[in-house]
């Protein structure tokens, strides 16, 4: 008897799954033959001539789609055993991932106002006209909360695309690549329209925050309203009562409104910082386009955290380049110089001195000074695309008798 209730049982399913397939369920299906292959013909008039077997390439439906025995037999449930070898695999679609992912933040559970009966008094009036004011202005908050959840959306999405451009262009830059590669000057374009993107939805923020704040004014202004129709003679016991009631109401609601406001306005405050940041970041990875090779980060940018200890140079330079061959590649070299002394010193300044050798005729000396100007001024153009800011920079010349060559000799001040 058992036997004949599992066969029966068996029978059901398939014959369910023969229905549900000739029904075209054909985002199933699409997965069963991504993953096993589609079933050829064959198997599949094997399938219904031999009843309780499955061709390779398909899978049993979730329980949910299957029909229930009748009521009238009791259910049977096969033995470990058995259900072992019936069991078959069970595809389950994901659901798609969210494109722009939300802050608790934004989440904004409106006040609940409840509505009162016209007693027939002035008072009861004025407070109908106040629990619709208070309506308005829950409305109000419910549509503010709607747009900073989009904005957050949208700032997370233009994080995203500035930061992949960002890394492609490092990844690049990591390996080695050549000078002005017009791919990465693509990529950099990108991530500055992602940047851009970004500014603007700092200004839409700034622009919730104001109409926050007038929805926080007229709650206010209700609230005060209220408390004076306490004092309005000619009103019955529920007039009181509902007022309050709306009392309650509004004071939750001017909660709810300085929460949301609290959170634009960190946003704001947070998304104009990184902003500022990735922007000096990007004119550092220019010059690293520019060059072929990464740096680091910007040098303009206030240093996490100072050395144990000053570094003391003496009247020693931090850097000296030799200019004795042609290309050379000082880039490096420098920037760890002057990384070392921003770290230590945060307000530092820098002078860059062009020394150059006193030997030879007047002619060669002369033509040794201009070629080390115009190194200094070359040196103090690649400082000032490292992010160290004009002001802080100073140039010099002298001549120094033991030179061989041109130099350049960048000291701290």
């Amino acid at each position: 008897m058992m036997g004949i209730r599992a066969a029966r049982g068996r029978a059901i399913s398939l014959g369910a799954l023969t229905l549900l397939a000739s029904l075209g369920l054909a985002s199933c299906s699409d997965i069963d033959n991504a993953l096993f292959g589609a079933p050829d013909e064959t198997d599949m008039s094997q399938a219904s001539s031999v009843p309780g077997t499955l061709p390779s390439g398909q899978s049993v439906q979730p329980p949910s789609a299957q029909p229930a025995p009748p009521a009238a037999e009791p259910s049977y449930q096969p033995a470990p055993s058995e259900a072992a070898s019936a069991e078959q695999p069970q595809i389950e679609s994901a659901p798609p991932p969210s494109s722009a992912p939300m802050m608790a933040s934004s989440a904004v559970t409106p006040v609940q106002i409840e509505s009162g009966s016209d007693t027939g008094t002035a008072v009861s009036k004025t407070v109908a006209n106040l629990r619709a004011q208070l309506v308005s202005i829950e409305n109000h908050v419910s549509a503010n909360g709607q747009r900073l959840a989009s904005l957050h959306g949208e700032a997370a999405q233009n994080a995203t695309a500035y930061h992949e451009a960002k890394a492609r262009i490092t990844a690049r830059l990591q390996v080695g690549t050549t000078r002005g590669n017009p791919e990465l000057v693509a990529e950099w374009n990108a991530a500055q329209a992602a940047l851009d993107q970004l500014t603007v939805n700092i200004n839409a923020m700034n622009t919730l925050a104001t109409d926050i704040a007038n929805d926080s004014s007229n709650a206010h202004y209700v609230l005060d309203q209220i408390s004076a129709t306490f004092n309005v003679s000619g009103a019955v016991d529920e007039d009181h009562r509902q007022l309050s009631v709306l009392e309650d109401e509004t004071s939750q609601t001017i909660i709810l409104i300085d929460r949301l406001l609290k959170d634009v306005s960190e946003d704001v405050q947070r998304q104009t910082a990184y902003a500022g940041n990735e922007r000096a970041n990007l004119t550092t990875l220019a010059s690293a386009i520019k060059n072929g090779e990464l740096y680091g980060a910007d040098l303009g940018a206030p240093a996490p955290g100072g050395l144990n200890g000053a570094l003391s140079y003496a009247g020693s330079p931090l850097v000296v380049i030799r200019f004795d061959r042609p290309n050379v590649d000082y880039q490096q070299i420098l920037y760890a110089a002057l990384s070392q002394a921003l770290q230590s010193r945060p307000g530092a300044a820098f002078s860059v001195v062009a020394v150059s050798p006193t030997r030879g005729s007047v002619a060669a000396v002369q033509l040794a000074q201009t070629a080390a100007k115009r190194h200094a001024q070359e040196v103090l153009r690649t400082i000032t695309e490292m992010g160290v800011p004009a002001s802080r920079l100073s140039v010099a010349s002298q001549t120094d008798p033991a030179a061989t060559s041109s130099e350049v000799r960048v000291f701290l001040r």
